[in-house]
C-alpha cells in the first residue's frame, strides 16, 4: 500500500513539477535558484501530506497553494532580500514557444520590481488563471484585498512598463 502511494505522488510530482517551476520563477522574479528552491520545498511538504492531498478534489491547485505560500513565507525572512544573481533567465514554456524573449524578460523584470504579495496576486490571478476567492483563498487574504493588490500591482506594471511593452509587442 505505501509503495502505491509513493509511485501515486512520484508520478504527480513528475507531472507537476516544470509548472510549479515556473510558477514559482515568475513569483521570484527570475531568480531560478530560489525558484528551484521553492519547488523542492513544496514538494516536499506534499509528499509528507500526500495521504490527505491526493484525497483532495484538485490536488494541482494544493500544490500551487503550497508553493505560494512558502514563497510569501520565504519574503518575511530577512535572508530572502539576498540575490545570487541580478540577470534574468530566458524562462521557457513549452506552451508559448514563439514568445519573443525579449518581451518575457522585461515583463519577468517588471514583475521582479514588484512587492512580493503583488507579484503573488499577479502571478496566481493572470498566470494561474484563478479566480478572486481562489486567489484569496492561496493567500489567505480577503477576496477585497486581492482585487485591491490586483489593481494596484497592474497600476504598477503599467508604470514600469511604459513604452517598454510596446517595444518588444510583435505588430
Amino acid at each position: 500500500m505505501r509503495q502505491v502511494r509513493g509511485d501515486d505522488y512520484a508520478e504527480f510530482a513528475a507531472a507537476r513539477a516544470g509548472h510549479l517551476y515556473r510558477s514559482a520563477c515568475l513569483l521570484t522574479g527570475g531568480d531560478t535558484h530560489l525558484a528551484e528552491d521553492l519547488v523542492q520545498e513544496t514538494l516536499g511538504r506534499l509528499y509528507v501530506r500526500w495521504y490527505r492531498v491526493s484525497r483532495v478534489g484538485n490536488p494541482a491547485g494544493y500544490a500551487q497553494t503550497v508553493l505560494t505560500r512558502t514563497f510569501l513565507a520565504h519574503q518575511r525572512r530577512r535572508s530572502s532580500r539576498e540575490r545570487a544573481t541580478d540577470e534574468f533567465p530566458d524562462l521557457p514554456d513549452p506552451r508559448a514557444a514563439d514568445t519573443d524573449t525579449p518581451l518575457r524578460l522585461t515583463l519577468v523584470e517588471a514583475l521582479g520590481r514588484l512587492s512580493a504579495k503583488d507579484r503573488a496576486v499577479v502571478v496566481l490571478r493572470y498566470w494561474e488563471d484563478r479566480s478572486v476567492e481562489e486567489t484569496a483563498e492561496a493567500m489567505n487574504v480577503s477576496s477585497a484585498a486581492v482585487r485591491t493588490r490586483c489593481t494596484r500591482a497592474l497600476a504598477r506594471l503599467r508604470l514600469l512598463l511604459g513604452d517598454a511593452l510596446g517595444e518588444h509587442a510583435r505588430p
